[in-house]
């Protein structure tokens, strides 16, 4: 039962962040559409940079400043994606 109810929570938790997430993009998109699309390419970057740091050959010693922070951005990214295609797929709000 606790399976069932917990299943329930994340599958509306999932739509409510796709939602928001399309009200924001469609926000930015209608106050300035080129200051949007440069957020976006300056976060593909980011996120770019941090799946480079997460997927090469690691070096010795620990990571520092931007590519810490660049790495753990890739990281929730990647959860977070994996969260709304696993969740989302299961509500009826697509």
């Amino acid at each position: 039962m606790g399976e069932a109810v917990a299943e329930v929570i994340l599958s509306l938790l999932a739509c409510a962040l796709l939602g928001c997430m399309v009200l924001i993009a469609y926000l930015s998109r209608s106050v300035s559409p080129r200051l949007t699309i440069a957020g976006a390419g300056l976060l593909g970057l980011f996120l770019a940079h941090g799946a480079w740091q997460t997927l090469r050959t690691p070096t010795k010693g620990r990571r520092r400043g931007l590519a810490a922070l660049a790495t753990a951005g890739f990281t929730l990214a990647a959860t977070a994606a994996l969260f709304l295609l696993l969740y989302t797929t299961g509500c009826d709000c697509l």
